[in-house]
């Protein structure tokens, strides 16, 4: 049994006050939810369960007014690493895992998840359990699904997963409390991710990963071993490039085994030869060329299932490498080099795209198209092909717009 941090008491930052909602507002939320009740049935949810969901329920305002970007894609990776591996997280972590370990080993003989990353986890979701969330889930998510725009689809889709939670019985509704977008409990699931992965691992008969600590770490590992975590296998690790790489080859989308990588010429950051074997990885350089770089396996990726950002599987990576006192990076940053705000990616995907790039969303989110553009463009002017949207790839495209 799993236990919160001795002196780790559940706290949360005060939130703006809800604005009132008009009296048009009420009835046409009250519609709304009416509205609900044949997709909710015909879901499995039963006529008590959406009535005691719902009672007495307004729309929260303050969801509306959310953010839509999120932070881990909006700093600089360093900023983001350094404020989500935090001493604070680090010191809290240490502690977890220490007096934790022999619940967390017995996890790891189930799902094949070390008790560092289970522990990591846990730190970067909820600071252990410290800070869960205590927006109630079925009113956000009910007011999303109201009016939340492009937000709302996924807000109505969510809502009715908890309402098929709620008919399950393993939480009330006053108890199922989380993030304004709906993330629950001490590993932050969302509905649709509790219903596939959520587990009872105390054996109470509640998949409670509100109250039983034991139940959302292991949660946790349910849903890493689901979606391709091996164990024994390490995350990733940084490594040595050789002169006159072919930066083409980094990237996600590019997977190849150890002993390819090893041909080309990488090496660990030591200098220690690379691995020959059949372990299939994909080179990381979350910061371009000037950078860092890290060979990552499908074990990262199953950490992307959490959240699909580099800069967030490399946080918990980081996280769990501090907690066991073992290497992260060495190579720094290229603090001086200024990232691109939202407005530059939105310019530098439109200039792309008026190259003849294939750049269809400019959104200043850079997808797999976007990156696979970048690229090109950087190839025809001769820059390493690294994809990463530098201020000086922008400046080029401005100064090839003018001529």
């Amino acid at each position: 049994m799993l236990t919160l941090l001795v002196g780790a008491s559940l706290s949360f930052a005060a939130d703006t006050p809800a604005p009132d909602a008009t009296s048009a507002d009420l009835a046409d939320f009250k519609s709304f939810v009416a509205s609900l009740w044949p997709k909710a049935e015909a879901k499995g949810v039963s006529r008590a369960t959406f009535t005691r969901a719902f009672a007495n329920l307004a729309p929260d305002l303050r969801i509306l007014a959310k953010p839509k970007q999120q932070p881990e894609h909006e700093q600089p990776i360093w900023d983001y690493l350094n404020q989500i591996v935090s001493e604070k997280r680090v010191t809290l972590g240490q502690k977890a895992y220490a007096g934790n370990l022999a619940g967390m080993q017995a996890i790891e003989k189930v799902y094949g998840v070390p008790p560092n990353i289970v522990v990591a986890v846990w730190g970067v979701e909820s600071m252990y359990g410290s800070n869960m969330g205590q927006y109630s889930v079925v009113r956000s998510l009910a007011t999303l699904a109201w009016r939340g725009g492009r937000r709302a689809r996924f807000g109505e889709q969510q809502l009715l997963s908890a309402l098929r939670i709620l008919e399950h019985g393993d939480v009330a509704p006053d108890l199922m409390t989380g993030s304004w977008a709906g993330a629950m409990g001490h590993t932050q699931f969302i509905p649709t991710t509790y219903e596939a992965y959520a587990v009872d691992f105390d054996r109470d008969g509640r998949r409670d990963i509100w109250g039983s600590a034991t139940d959302g770490v292991a949660s946790a590992a349910h849903l890493l071993q689901a979606n391709g975590w091996k164990a024994g296998q390490p995350w990733g690790f940084e490594v040595q490039l050789p002169a006159k790489f072919d930066f083409s080859q980094a990237g996600l989308s590019t997977r190849k085994p150890f002993a390819a990588w090893a041909r080309a010429g990488l090496r660990h950051a030591n200098g220690k030869a690379l691995e020959s074997n059949d372990t299939k990885a994909s080179l990381l350089l979350p910061a371009g060329a000037n950078g860092p770089a890290l060979l990552v396996t499908g074990n990262f990726r199953a950490l992307l299932r959490y959240n699909n950002s580099v800069s967030y599987g490399l946080a918990v990576a980081w996280l769990a490498q501090k907690l066991v006192d073992a290497p992260f990076i060495d190579k720094p940053w290229p603090v001086t080099e200024r990232t691109l705000v939202l407005d530059e990616r939105k310019e530098l995907q439109r200039l792309l795209a008026a190259r003849g790039l294939t750049v269809r969303a400019q959104d200043g989110l850079l997808g797999t198209e976007t990156i696979a553009a970048l690229r090109s463009y950087q190839q025809s002017k001769g820059l390493p092909p690294d994809g990463f949207p530098s201020l000086k790839v922008l400046e080029a495209l401005r100064q090839d717009e003018h001529t």
